[in-house]
């Protein structure tokens, strides 16, 4: 039987549904931890994927593609390390969440599954979808990148581009789920896709052999990522497996960074994976932030240009709004926040291939 949902703001559980009635996001009923201690990482099965880590997870496996066990490399020239996600099947992290998402649907009985993206989350759930017989409905914004409008249409779904800002995209969505045309499979509303982004922290803290570095630093828009990292350190910790939960410091887009608030009139328009300015779960990304003695900075479009080309002459073929986090780690030190000897990993969550 599927996993139940509750309001964390009013108590209500559902059986299913994507928002509480009282508008609030909804979150599993019961998390699942493990009673046993951590294992040696050779006794974990990579060849499960993500759901290596499936006694955590309260999601069934009903699709999959192989997803997770991202590689984590040392950049020597940014003092870090860097976790490979745009190696992810469809090139983003967010086949960490479409995966548990999709596997969800199945699990309720869902037929078609609806999301609206700026791209890298439509084409993840556009391909899980395919993989698992759904039909998938994907809005996203007129001016996305052709390469994952192609990525969406050729995993057959059906495409709707929308006019508009960011906004009026998730408002057609959620009109026509309204509309009983489909299962809302939303990266920023749905629990489960949350339970595949955690799986990033299991990940990591698993290939350090269950220690956890001091800080992460992420790209932060609707916190999918942000947020599944919050979470599945959390787990870790309360199952006695790790012993703390890193710092969380969020790298925003300028004209886009409800979260840092930098105030500027500037809009950073290369990162385009994190253009939110409503995040729907703001009150839980300012407490993973004051949980973790983290903090969110905005980054502009000049030093994201810039340190997008450092990232690619370093070998790393990656998107725009990965270089948002490599600049805020510059800019994090310069400030402060970090020293150079922080132990520190750094997610670099999409392709180049897309764009």
């Amino acid at each position: 039987m599927p996993a139940t949902l509750r309001c964390p703001a009013c108590g209500t559980t559902y059986a299913d549904r994507w928002r509480c009635t009282c508008g609030h996001p909804l979150d599993f009923a019961d998390r699942p931890l493990p009673d046993r201690p951590a294992p040696a990482f050779t006794d974990l099965d990579a060849r499960d994927g993500l759901w290596t880590f499936d006694e955590f997870l309260p999601v069934e496996k009903r699709a999959t593609l192989g997803e997770g066990w991202t590689p984590l490399v040392d950049a020597p020239d940014w003092h870090c390390a860097f976790k490979l996600e745009y190696v992810s099947p469809t090139g983003s992290f967010k086949d960490r969440g479409a995966a548990t998402t999709v596997s969800r649907a199945l699990e309720v009985g869902a037929e078609r599954v609806v999301e609206d993206s700026s791209g890298n989350a439509g084409t993840a759930i556009a391909t899980y979808a395919a993989r698992a017989g759904l039909d998938a409905e994907i809005f996203t914004p007129a001016d996305a990148k052709p390469a994952k409008l192609r990525a969406i249409e050729r995993a057959g779904a059906t495409l709707r581009r929308v006019e508009g800002s960011r906004e009026d995209v998730t408002a057609a969505a959620i009109d026509a789920v309204g509309k009983d045309e489909g299962w809302y499979a939303s990266h920023a509303w749905n629990p489960a896709f949350f339970v595949g982004t955690a799986t990033f922290a299991f990940e990591v803290a698993a290939q350090r052999d269950w220690e956890v570095p001091d800080a992460v630093v992420l790209p932060l828009g609707h916190g999918t990522l942000f947020l599944g990292a919050y979470r599945g350190f959390r787990a870790l910790r309360e199952a006695g497996w790790t012993r703390k939960v890193p710092r969380l410091l969020g790298a925003q887009a300028t004209g886009y960074d409800p979260i840092a608030s930098s105030e500027t009139n500037d809009e950073n328009d290369l990162a385009d994976g994190i253009h939110i300015r409503e995040p729907v779960r703001a009150d839980e990304i300012h407490e993973a932030i004051e949980t973790t003695d983290g903090d969110a900075i905005a980054i502009d479009a000049v030093a994201t240009d810039r340190e997008h080309d450092r990232l690619g002459r370093a070998g790393f073929n990656v998107e725009p709004t990965c270089a948002v986090a490599t600049a805020a780690l510059t800019e994090y030190r310069d400030r402060g926040v970090l020293d150079d000897e922080d132990d520190v990993v750094v997610p670099l969550t999409g392709t180049g291939l897309k764009n």
